[in-house]
Parts: C-alpha cells; structure tokens; sequence
C-alpha cells in the first residue's frame, strides 16, 4: 500500500494528507493496549507531552513508527531514502485541563537547514473535533518559515508555547483531520497547524512520527537544546549528516 497520485499531487498543493489507514482494528486495539500500560506506569502528567523518542525502550511505538504501510507513504512524498528523527505523543484529557496546540509551524525550531521534513499522526485513540483532533490551514506550507511568537495562553502543549499569528480569512479556511484509531494524517513540516482543548470525556492520544531525507543538514539544536537521534530506516544515507544510531529493535 502507497498513496495515489492524487494524494501526492495533493499533499504537494495542500501540505497534507488527510486519512490513510495503516492498522486494522485489531492491530490498533492491540496499540491502544500497549499506550494504556505506558500511560499507566508513567502517569498521565508525563504522558501529556513527555513522552519523547520512548521507541528506543518500548518495541511496540518502534513497530508503528517503521510500520511498512507508513514508510511507503513517506517515501512516495520524499523519496526511497527516509531517516525518523523522533516519536513524540500527544495526549489531552478531557475539558477540564483545558490543553490545546497552539497554530505553529513543526520545523521552526527543528535546526533543519533546509527546513524539510515531514509529520505523519498516528491515532492512538479516535481523533474527532469534539476531543480535539489536529486542524490544518491548506496550502500554508508553500511561503516557507514564518516568524512565530508566544501564545501568552495557558495550556498550550507546545515546548517553548509558541504561536504563529494567522489571519482571520486563514482561520476560516481550517480543515478538522478527523482519525479513527490506525489511521494516519501527514503534514508538511511548514505546514500551519494546531488543535482546540478536548471538550469531551474521552482521551486523545496521537503519536507524531518525524521523518527527513538524509540531505537535510542539522545546523542547530532543536527546541529541546538537543540533536535528533536519526535512524535510517530506508534506502541509504550517504551525505552523513546526522549520526545514525542503530536500530534498537529488529524492523518486522
């Protein structure tokens, strides 16, 4: 399984692609399973947003993270050589806490040099708007890095709060990425997206997966202050820019 040539010649005019389904119902079933038991040993706190790289330890976020069906994806949007930087969850509780994504922009403080990469979310648990599912602004990839500032709001989830300013006529424009669990969307990493707070009683859990081309360069830290731990996971890496580490679990 791939994309079709129309999904590519969308993702090429939009920056996205909005619903691709990777696991059946029992393999998603068995992914949400694994997230519990996480969830539960680390507290929901840390499961928020704290859950980063966590597939070097946990094989099961590895499996979704090299998932065949996803790296075919990916390659027909950025070639046969793909390298994952990070594996990053994002979860939102209810309306109580009130947390949101904030609209930004993935590579702006990424130190990508040039600033490509590419996002595919996996849906852990069914992504709607009531709990708060992703929203993309079409077509906002294509201008390139905009400056961003800080949202000023409490509960952004974003690491340093940041927030790009949009327009009113962009706002209206926003699409909902509505995901049953394993499905995925896939955005351009300049591509201007964000999320509301989950008005509802059920969690929303999404693992955001990042992938480049091997001819991106590092040339800074990224928002963390840390170098992204690069794995190659197909084709070959020959400009060397990142260090590759090895894989920590055998791809199936």
């Amino acid at each position: 399984m791939s994309l079709t040539q129309e999904q590519i010649k969308a993702y090429q005019t939009e920056g996205f692609v909005p619903k691709v389904q990777i696991s059946d119902e029992t393999e998603a079933a068995q992914h949400r399973e694994l997230f519990d038991k996480l969830e539960a040993k680390v507290g929901r706190e840390e499961a928020l947003i704290g859950l980063i790289d966590r597939h070097f330890d946990e094989e099961f976020i590895w499996e979704i993270a090299t998932h065949p069906k996803i790296l075919n994806c990916i390659e027909a949007l950025i070639g046969p050589n793909v390298m994952m930087l990070s594996t990053h969850f994002f979860c939102k509780y209810g309306p109580d806490q009130k947390k949101f994504v904030a609209w930004h922009q993935d590579v702006t403080y990424w130190g990508l040099e040039p600033p490509e990469a590419i996002t595919a979310w996996y849906a852990i648990d069914d992504s709607d708007h009531e709990n708060g599912c992703m929203r993309v602004i079409p077509g906002t990839h294509r201008p390139g890095i905009r400056d961003h500032g800080k949202s000023g709001q409490d509960g952004n989830l974003l690491s340093i709060d940041q927030e790009v300013p949009v327009s009113e006529e962009e706002e209206q424009n926003a699409v909902d990425l509505v995901l049953n669990a394993g499905e995925i969307s896939i955005h351009h990493g300049t591509l201007i997206h964000g999320s509301l707070p989950n008005q509802s009683t059920r969690r929303r859990c999404g693992l955001t997966i990042r992938y480049v081309p091997p001819w991106v360069k590092q040339v800074n830290r990224n928002s963390l202050g840390r170098n992204w731990s690069a794995i190659l996971l197909r084709g070959e890496n020959r400009e060397k820019n990142f260090t590759e580490l090895p894989k920590p679990f055998p791809t199936k």
